[in-house]
């Protein structure tokens, strides 16, 4: 007896991931996306990461994470800090958590203002434990709102998992995010999102 499977999705579903195997491969990738659409008059909104090479003020060398990382508002180019500085030795993450929180408002505010599209900088560690951009990910999904995000390959079983299969997965490629975006025109795609809402009930 075999077990009926859901299919895959289609290129067309309107919640996508760029899949990337490291820090730094995504991001560029995303904001040059971005521009392009903002360029061309598209309404985006959302959340890009910019992580700078220098050191974040106050790290101690020695410490696992020096990285200087901020949340960038696509709209206005509002910053929000999202890496914090640890003690020498520490091996913890640097991400702050409440920096995440603080900057979660600009999705909030784009769920309300209903965009042609959302992104979300990644859906990572402290997604899949819960918070971070969690809900407003799934809030996005579940009005029907196009919503591009990264995904580390490490967390794609949670990924999966988080969205029931129901989004693409995309190259961290300019041109297959272009393609995917042009299936969103499609008058049945906002349909199909309905029923693509992790987390909506």
């Amino acid at each position: 007896m075999t077990t009926a499977q859901t299919p895959p999705p289609g290129p067309s579903a309107p919640l996508a991931a760029v899949l990337h195997d490291g820090h730094g491969i995504a991001e560029p990738v995303l904001k040059a996306f971005v521009e392009r659409l903002q360029a061309r008059g598209v309404r985006v909104r959302g959340l890009l990461q910019d992580s700078a090479v220098d050191t974040l003020p106050g790290a101690e060398a020695g410490s696992a994470c020096q990285r200087h990382m901020e949340l960038v508002d696509v709209q206005n180019g509002q910053r929000y800090l999202i890496s914090q500085a640890l003690g020498k030795g520490s091996q913890a993450c640097c991400l702050d958590a409440a920096g995440v929180a603080a900057a979660s408002v600009v999705l909030r505010r784009a769920l309300h203002e209903q965009p042609e599209l959302i992104v979300a900088n990644r859906f990572g560690k402290i997604e899949i434990e819960g918070s971070g951009l969690r809900q407003e990910i799934a809030a996005a999904a579940a009005a029907g709102i196009p919503l591009l995000t990264a995904v580390d390959q490490r967390f794609l079983p949670e990924w999966q998992a988080f969205c029931g299969g129901l989004a693409v997965q995309l190259p961290p490629e300019v041109q297959a995010l272009e393609q995917w975006w042009q299936q969103q025109a499609r008058p049945d795609v906002h349909a199909q999102a309905q029923a693509c809402g992790p987390e909506a009930a």
